[in-house]
């Protein structure tokens, strides 16, 4: 599943069925099966091995993500991150308003006035979504780092799903609910506004759209307040089989909790964050979004 499509001959277009079950015959049959068949053991995640680096392409092929263990453990360096990110072609960072001025943003509880309110910084669980779903059309997340320094307490555990998948569950329920998650203001996220000001102006966008190359992008999040879907019956319906196919017992779901020195790279896969509680030293992840997708994915 390495070859790239044109955007016209993807097999994510409604008009190539032809494709797209060939596609579809072919993630099924590759797909991993348990969250174990994405771990990667790794001695240096920013000099990675040549058999290492095949190793987390390899997973990113088959399920856009792979989660890296590495016996480095609470070792603040943010090199961790950029180094291994640019291993696989990521080098485009998103500056986003909550990111450190290196663009590599700390998660962790954080009450100041620029973090304050934002669910991330909190202990707080966060449902599905994809990173950036506010950013404008030439800021789109396609590819996204996420280390560990320090785990929770307890929680703070993730769920994941490639957001293939989660097309193709929802194209074997109706194709017209792809098409309607295409459309370009199926959901748009209002301004946003801090003391009256607007700071990020209001963001409509499609769910699902086919990149330039063919790849699928997904822009979603499960978020029930400051969103608003396209206002007809065949949108609403799509949501709502999408919010109950995330909800429901999927078996191409993962759960995983990161522990220090480990982390999952991804080509912005759909994921979660359970609540949890912290202790000493607290939780502290590093997070790099990019403009880039996995080279080689």
């Amino acid at each position: 599943m390495t070859t790239s499509p044109t955007q016209d001959s993807s097999p994510f277009a409604l008009d190539q069925p032809t494709a797209y079950a060939r596609w579809r015959e072919s993630k099924l049959a590759s797909h991993p099966t348990r969250v174990e068949d994405l771990i990667v053991e790794v001695e240096e995640p920013r000099s990675l091995s040549a058999a290492e680096h095949q190793a987390i392409l390899d997973r990113c092929q088959r399920a856009n993500m792979a989660i890296y263990v590495s016996k480095l453990g609470d070792n603040p360096d943010k090199d961790i991150v950029r180094q291994l990110g640019a291993q696989f072609g990521l080098q485009h960072l998103d500056h986003n308003s909550g990111a450190d001025e290196d663009a590599i943003t700390s998660i962790k509880i954080q009450t100041d006035e620029v973090h304050a309110g934002y669910i991330p910084y909190t202990n707080r669980p966060i449902a599905w979504h994809t990173d950036g779903y506010y950013n404008p059309p030439d800021r789109q997340i396609h590819g996204m780092v996420l280390h560990c320094v320090h785990p929770a307490a307890t929680g703070g555990d993730n769920d994941l799903l490639d957001h293939e998948l989660a097309y193709l569950l929802l194209r074997d329920l109706n194709p017209d609910y792809i098409r309607a998650l295409m459309h370009p203001e199926a959901m748009t996220i209002p301004a946003n506004r801090v003391d009256g000001e607007e700071t990020r102006p209001a963001q409509p966008g499609p769910v699902f759209a086919v990149r330039p190359d063919g790849r699928l992008h997904m822009r979603y999040t499960d978020r029930k307040r400051n969103i608003v879907w396209r206002d007809d019956p065949l949108t609403r319906e799509a949501v709502s089989n999408l919010k109950a196919l995330l909800d429901g017992d999927l078996g191409q779901r993962f759960q995983a909790r990161l522990e220090a020195g480990w982390g999952l790279i991804c080509n912005n896969v759909l994921h979660t964050r359970s609540g949890f509680n912290d202790d000493e030293p607290p939780r502290l992840l590093y997070r790099a979004r990019y403009y880039d997708r996995l080279a080689g994915t």
